[in-house]
């Protein structure tokens, strides 16, 4: 699509971050968007990009020009109507988005997270000594699939039928923020009794008295949030908190088996498992990508982009611009100080969910660690396609007990 009657004062690249070959393996590409310049225009899809931290940083902590209401994908909701109601999360600003924040930082308190270690930790050591006595195991299939989808929906209080729609709901969720691929035509062909099951069972009925949803619908009863925005927060809960956890959990294993000097680090010391996560995240975010879209005309880097204007923010390349993490910046290493990574977000949309993903991986990744001498790849990983998330289908390692 030409560049007709507009003014682009930045450099202008013909690079498609959605075709399957970047999608893959996006590290070229994000070396090349960051060298071209601190923002760029993709012609194919008439936006701006920003891949270097500082400019990605910046843009994700100014809500007030960079707005999440007009979509965090490439659909513009002032111009189509989205796939479903947007979510009252990450796809809204305040004061709107200020309300509903509000509650779910009362539902996912810090002794709301510090109540689930125990329950957590036992699933993750028995989970552990099964996978370190087979000798091998999926690090995706075996290990990031099924722990997350164990305890997180306990604790949201889902009915136990079902739960194996959670992640095609996820793929469609995160698809749906690229543009109509073939990606998101498969993701959306399986996409109704998906979605007929997501909805039901964020209903108050269909939650555990005790769970996180129950008390979502608690804030409704107190006049914190409508009884109509309620479902939409359960909803948007299974979204922040199980396909994100799922792959960096995938991620980080692969990763370490990968690193064995990093592996001998965690297995050293198991009291690193969270910073070792925190720089997996860094190394191999999850998410890769969101948009905003432009409140006013800006100018960023010296580089004016106006009003109405979608821009892509390329969170992976952020997480490994030398700029910030130094020459080094594409090597794992789990005693980096990984703080200010933008692999949940940052300002007010930062991931709702991630202080129960940061204490599952914690966890799980302890018990691995304190039970495995010995952690390789057998194979090389699968990567699993999505517009927006960043792993693999399939990661198999050997393991040993200590």
């Amino acid at each position: 699509m030409p560049t007709l009657n507009r003014k682009i004062d930045a450099p202008v690249l013909d690079a498609d971050p959605f075709d399957e070959t970047h999608l893959a393996d996006p590290y070229p590409l994000h070396e090349l968007l960051r060298e071209a310049g601190p923002v760029v225009f993709l012609e194919r899809y008439q936006v701006w990009a920003m891949a270097r931290h500082d400019e990605v940083h910046a843009s994700l902590t100014d809500h007030g020009t960079f707005c999440s209401s007009r979509g965090a994908g490439l659909s513009d909701f002032h111009k189509e109507k989205p796939w479903r109601p947007p979510s009252l999360l990450l796809e809204a600003d305040p004061p709107d988005h200020t309300v509903v924040r509000t509650a779910m930082g009362k539902v996912i308190s810090p002794r709301t997270v510090r109540g689930f270690r125990d329950t957590f930790r036992a699933v993750a050591e028995d989970l552990a000594d099964e996978l370190v006595a087979r000798g091998g195991f999926d690090a995706v299939t075996d290990l990031a699939e099924r722990y997350p989808l164990k305890v997180f929906p306990d604790a949201v209080g889902l009915p136990s039928e079902g739960r194996e729609n959670l992640l095609p709901y996820g793929a469609l969720a995160f698809n749906a923020f690229g543009p109509r691929n073939t990606l998101l035509e498969d993701a959306l062909a399986k996409a109704a009794p998906v979605q007929e099951w997501i909805w039901a069972s964020c209903q108050r009925d269909a939650l555990a008295p005790d769970g996180l949803g129950a008390r979502i619908w608690e804030a409704a009863d107190n006049g914190e949030i409508t009884h109509e925005q309620a479902p939409m927060l359960v909803r948007s809960l299974l979204s922040a908190g199980v396909d994100t956890t799922v792959y960096g959990i995938a991620n980080t294993v692969q990763a370490l088996a990968a690193n064995p000097d990093q592996w001998a680090r965690l297995r050293e010391k198991p009291s690193l498992a969270r910073f070792a996560f925190d720089e997996a995240l860094r190394y191999e975010s999850p998410v890769q990508t969101f948009f905003r879209t432009t409140t006013r005309d800006v100018e960023v880097s010296g580089v004016r982009i106006p009003e109405g204007e979608k821009v892509l923010l390329f969170l992976g390349a952020a997480n490994r611009d030398p700029r910030k993490w130094g020459p080094d910046a594409d090597r794992m290493d789990i005693t980096r100080r990984a703080a200010g990574h933008v692999a949940f977000g940052m300002g007010i949309h930062q991931c709702v969910g991630q202080p129960i993903a940061r204490l599952e991986a914690e966890l799980v990744l302890t018990a691995l660690a304190e039970r495995a001498g010995h952690l390789e790849p057998t194979a090389d990983p699968v990567p699993k396609l999505n517009n927006t998330l960043k792993g693999w289908s399939s990661a198999p390692v050997s393991v040993r007990a200590t």
